[in-house]
Formats: structure tokens, sequence, C-alpha cells
């Protein structure tokens, strides 16, 4: 909890300094659009979370998010298929990923890495191919209910914040209140472990990289109805390094074993006032990829120093002598 703490403090005085830096920052409109891009990338940042406490990681989902996005308007606007069959393929076709991804790690013992490397190039390939490199777009007509959850809001709040805070609470009591948390804990603190206190690790692994498929898919539909058109060479991209970022920022931690939903959600928010600091103090635009590069740097290296420390800690305090029970506080 102590990380969680530490981070929303810093959130809560990036707010208030960006407040008193620029007053537009607490305008009605800047918050509403702040609020939806939190949404969005905290829905994916969930799903990112969960591969990161398993050890692992995901490169491709901003080319999924392409694919996805390419697909999703061929079958609306030119297949006429009705909107929920396509978007239940869309979402059961990111999962399908997730579990391809998931069968590759488990099975082939290939890194998380080079899998999901592979899968950057592989399905942004596909998705300009499929395209013909061309745009693809959902016209101004229709879909009103798309519309509706990717650009509207609810209760004062924007609807893909709305749908954060649902996934949130669902995955929350999924990751800290059942089974399947505690296992996903334990294989990604020592895997070797867990096997062998009868825990299936290939399961957990496979079903971490299949929601977070799914989540994927369903922050895939969100963005691709806030953009209404799909360009196949740049939709989604480095959209994995927010979702790594926040993950890392809201305290999941890159050995595995660690994280919270919590932790995540604030991460994403953090992650996107930073962003709207760099737009609301007229920064270029070109250092945005800067901001997120020095934000996953940090958290890396208190990551880095965290974890470090802990292992010194848990070392030098206790220690069973050969033979007996004692314990020796050294500390």
């Amino acid at each position: 909890m102590k990380k969680e703490l530490g981070i929303a403090i810093l959130l809560l005085v990036v707010c208030i300094v960006l407040s008193i830096c620029n007053p537009r920052f607490l305008t009605p409109f800047n918050l509403r659009n702040t609020g939806g891009l939190i949404g969005m990338y905290g829905i994916i940042s969930i799903g990112m979370g969960l591969v990161i406490i398993t050890r692992g990681i995901d490169l491709s989902v901003g080319s999924v998010f392409a694919l996805e996005g390419v697909l999703l308007a061929i079958m609306l606007q030119e297949w006429h298929f009705v909107w929920p069959l396509a978007c239940a393929i869309a979402i059961g076709l990111a999962m399908a990923i997730g579990w391809f991804h998931a069968l590759l790690i488990t099975r082939a013992r290939l890194q998380p890495f080079i899998v999901t490397l592979c899968g950057f190039l592989i399905y942004r390939g596909l998705a300009m191919y499929i395209a013909h490199d061309e745009s693809k777009g959902f016209g101004s007509q229709g879909y009103n209910f798309l519309r509706w959850v990717a650009n509207k809001t609810a209760w004062g709040f924007p609807i893909p914040f709305v749908v954060l805070i649902i996934v949130a609470v669902a995955t929350a009591v999924l990751l800290h209140k059942s089974v399947f948390g505690r296992h996903l804990y334990a294989v990604g603190h020592n895997e070797e472990a867990a096997i062998y206190s009868g825990i299936n690790s290939k399961r957990i692994i496979t079903l971490a990289y299949v929601i977070n498929g799914l989540l994927v898919g369903i922050a895939a539909i969100i963005f691709a109805f806030q953009m209404n058109t799909v360009a196949p060479a740049n939709h989604g991209l480095a959209f994995e390094m927010y979702a790594i970022a926040a993950a890392v920022l809201g305290g999941c931690s890159l050995w595995g074993g660690e994280g919270s939903i919590l932790g995540i959600v604030i991460g994403a928010a953090l992650l996107q006032v930073l962003q709207n600091l760099v737009n609301l103090l007229r920064i270029p635009t070109s250092l945005n990829l800067s901001v997120m590069g020095a934000v996953i740097l940090a958290g890396v290296l208190a990551d880095q120093f965290f974890s470090q420390r802990k292992r010194r800690i848990r070392a030098a305090v206790v220690e069973v002598q050969p033979g007996t029970t004692t314990t020796v506080n050294r500390a």
C-alpha cells in the first residue's frame, strides 16, 4: 500500500502544480478529455500489469490496436456486419492473440520479449497489408452506441473512464480476492517454487495473457471510434510503452510477483496528467516520447533500488542456523 500512497501523492502534487501554472487544466473540457484518455490507457495498463506480474511483457499492444481497428472498419463498412458481431470477433481475435503468445511462452519456452516483439512487427504489417496501407474509417453516421461509449459522458464522467472503473473493480477482485490472483503472484515471484507447490503455472500465465488480450480488444474498439479513422501505419503507435510505463509507475515490478490494480490505475492517471502538462505548458509535442521514456527509466530505477534493498534486508535480518530453528537478527 506504500507504493500506491506514494504515487497518489505524486499525482496530487503534479495536478496542483499544473493547475497553478495553467488554470486551463481545471476546465471541464480538459478534464473530460484527460479522463477519457485515462480510461482508455488505463484499461490496457491493467492488462499489461497482469502480464508484468507474471514476469512477462507485451510489446504488441499498439500493433494489435492497428490490426483490430482495420478489421473492425472493414467488417462494419465493407462487409456490413452488425456491430455486436464485429466487436465480438475483434475482441475474440485479441484474446486469441494473447493465447497464442502464451502458447509460445509456456510451451515453446520462448522469452516474452521476443514473442511479443515479433507480434509487434507481424500485426502492424498485417494491418497495413489488409488495408492496402490506406486509412479505414467508420463514416459519420451509424454505430451510435459505439460512438457514445467512445466519446460521450455519463454522470459527468467520460464513458471510457467509467469502463475503466468497471474493469478495475472486476480485475481487482480477480487479482486480490481469488485463488487465481494468489497463484498469479506466486508464479511471478518464483515460478519453479509455484510448480512444486502444485500450481499449474502454464495455465496461470495463459490466463494472464488472454485477459490482457480481452482488455486490449475492448480498448482498441474505444480508440478506433474516438479517432473514427484508422491509419494502419501509426494507429496505436507506442501504446505498449504507455501501458508499461503506467504499470511500472503503479508499482508493478519487472522482476514479477508485485503490483496492484489501484496502483496501475493511479499510474495511468499520472502518466496522462504528465502528457497533459506537456501540452498545456506548450512544451514541444515531439518531447512526449522523451517524457514517457524518462518516466519508464525512473520507474525501473526505483523498482531496481527497492527490490535490491528488500533482498538485502531479508538476507541480513533472518538467518536460520544449520541444525537449529534459531533466528538471528543482524539489523
